[in-house]
């Protein structure tokens, strides 16, 4: 009880969004959960995480982690280890790495973990144990 059971996120590119979000839950262990031609998502045990297409009248504003709204959703990491592997695969990918001149401790001394964006700028966070 208590537990989140989704997420759904509207996002300005499904199909961007889609590899972005298919890779990177993949590598957390999600797998896929639905497919329609507006969205899809991804699951993990009891909880799933959903992307679905905004629809052209609201792609005026961008999505900007600073206003009223989601600011970030974070994971937990395996180990130390995959933070590391997973930041590599983040570089070759040439997505947006947050905070490189602290990384891996931008949240402090003994917080260990790799932050970057979604294709829409959505901060995401893998956090080690």
């Amino acid at each position: 009880m208590g537990l989140l059971h989704h997420i759904e996120i509207y996002v300005s590119d499904l199909k961007r969004s889609a590899e972005f979000w298919g890779w990177f839950l993949s590598e957390l262990g999600y797998t896929p959960y639905q497919q329609w031609e507006e969205g899809r998502s991804w699951k993990l045990g009891d909880t799933y995480l959903v992307f679905v297409q905004a629809k052209e009248k609201h792609l005026d504003v961008p999505y900007n982690r600073c206003r009223v709204g989601l600011n970030h959703l974070a994971f937990h990491a395996n180990s130390r280890e995959q933070v590391d592997a997973l930041t590599v695969k983040v570089r070759a990918k040439g997505m947006n790495l947050l905070y490189k001149d602290k990384h891996p401790f931008a949240g402090g001394e003994h917080y260990y973990a790799l932050f970057f964006e979604d294709p829409d700028r959505i901060k995401v966070e893998l956090v080690a144990p």
